[in-house]
Protein backbone atom coordinates (compact mmCIF):
# COMPACT_ATOMS: atom_id res chain seq x y z
CA UNK A 1 0.00 0.00 0.00
CA UNK A 2 1.50 3.36 -0.62
CA UNK A 3 2.91 5.44 2.03
CA UNK A 4 0.42 8.44 1.29
CA UNK A 5 -2.23 6.48 2.09
CA UNK A 6 -2.61 7.83 5.81
CA UNK A 7 -6.12 7.87 7.72
CA UNK A 8 -7.66 10.93 8.45
CA UNK A 9 -6.59 11.58 11.57
CA UNK A 10 -3.35 11.32 11.05
CA UNK A 11 -2.85 13.92 8.21
CA UNK A 12 -0.77 16.35 8.57
CA UNK A 13 0.62 15.40 11.45
CA UNK A 14 3.25 13.50 10.15
CA UNK A 15 7.13 14.43 9.51
CA UNK A 16 8.38 14.90 6.22
CA UNK A 17 11.51 13.53 6.07
CA UNK A 18 14.62 12.70 3.38
CA UNK A 19 13.51 9.05 4.22
CA UNK A 20 9.93 9.27 3.65
CA UNK A 21 10.38 10.65 0.30
CA UNK A 22 13.12 8.86 -0.91
CA UNK A 23 10.68 5.87 -0.09
CA UNK A 24 8.18 7.73 -2.01
CA UNK A 25 10.43 8.24 -4.73
CA UNK A 26 11.19 4.27 -5.14
CA UNK A 27 7.36 3.45 -4.98
CA UNK A 28 6.69 5.75 -7.84
CA UNK A 29 9.55 4.38 -9.69
CA UNK A 30 8.07 0.34 -9.22
CA UNK A 31 4.62 1.59 -10.15
CA UNK A 32 5.82 2.87 -13.59
CA UNK A 33 7.72 -0.35 -14.47
CA UNK A 34 4.48 -2.36 -13.68
CA UNK A 35 2.35 0.05 -15.29
CA UNK A 36 4.55 -0.54 -18.60
CA UNK A 37 5.06 -3.95 -17.85
CA UNK A 38 0.89 -4.24 -17.30
CA UNK A 39 0.06 -2.02 -21.15
CA UNK A 40 2.49 -4.66 -22.91
CA UNK A 41 0.55 -7.41 -21.56
CA UNK A 42 -2.43 -5.45 -22.32
CA UNK A 43 -3.94 -5.72 -18.92
CA UNK A 44 -5.75 -2.45 -18.69
CA UNK A 45 -7.82 -3.09 -15.07
CA UNK A 46 -4.37 -3.32 -13.39
CA UNK A 47 -2.88 -0.79 -15.22
CA UNK A 48 -5.16 2.35 -13.98
CA UNK A 49 -4.85 0.75 -10.60
CA UNK A 50 -1.25 1.63 -10.33
CA UNK A 51 -1.42 4.74 -12.59
CA UNK A 52 -4.43 5.81 -9.65
CA UNK A 53 -1.85 5.25 -6.65
CA UNK A 54 0.83 6.83 -8.79
CA UNK A 55 -1.37 9.99 -9.06
CA UNK A 56 -1.95 10.20 -6.07
CA UNK A 57 1.87 10.07 -4.66
CA UNK A 58 2.96 12.77 -8.10
CA UNK A 59 0.09 15.23 -6.54
CA UNK A 60 1.47 14.37 -2.82
CA UNK A 61 4.78 15.55 -3.71
CA UNK A 62 4.12 18.36 -5.18
CA UNK A 63 2.24 19.66 -2.44
CA UNK A 64 4.95 19.34 -0.50
CA UNK A 65 7.24 21.03 -3.02
CA UNK A 66 4.74 23.72 -3.32
CA UNK A 67 4.91 24.29 0.51
CA UNK A 68 8.64 23.85 0.95
CA UNK A 69 10.45 26.79 1.02
CA UNK A 70 12.85 27.45 -2.02
CA UNK A 71 16.60 27.70 -1.43
CA UNK A 72 16.30 30.76 -2.96
CA UNK A 73 13.74 32.80 -1.79
CA UNK A 74 13.82 36.74 -0.98
CA UNK A 75 16.94 36.90 -3.95
CA UNK A 76 16.42 39.11 -6.89
CA UNK A 77 18.42 38.04 -10.28
CA UNK A 78 20.45 41.40 -9.62
CA UNK A 79 21.49 39.05 -5.94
Amino acid sequence: MSVVFVPEKLRGKAEVNQETLQRLLEENDQLIRCIVEYQNKGRAAECVQHQHTLHRNLIYLATIADASPSPNAGKTVAD
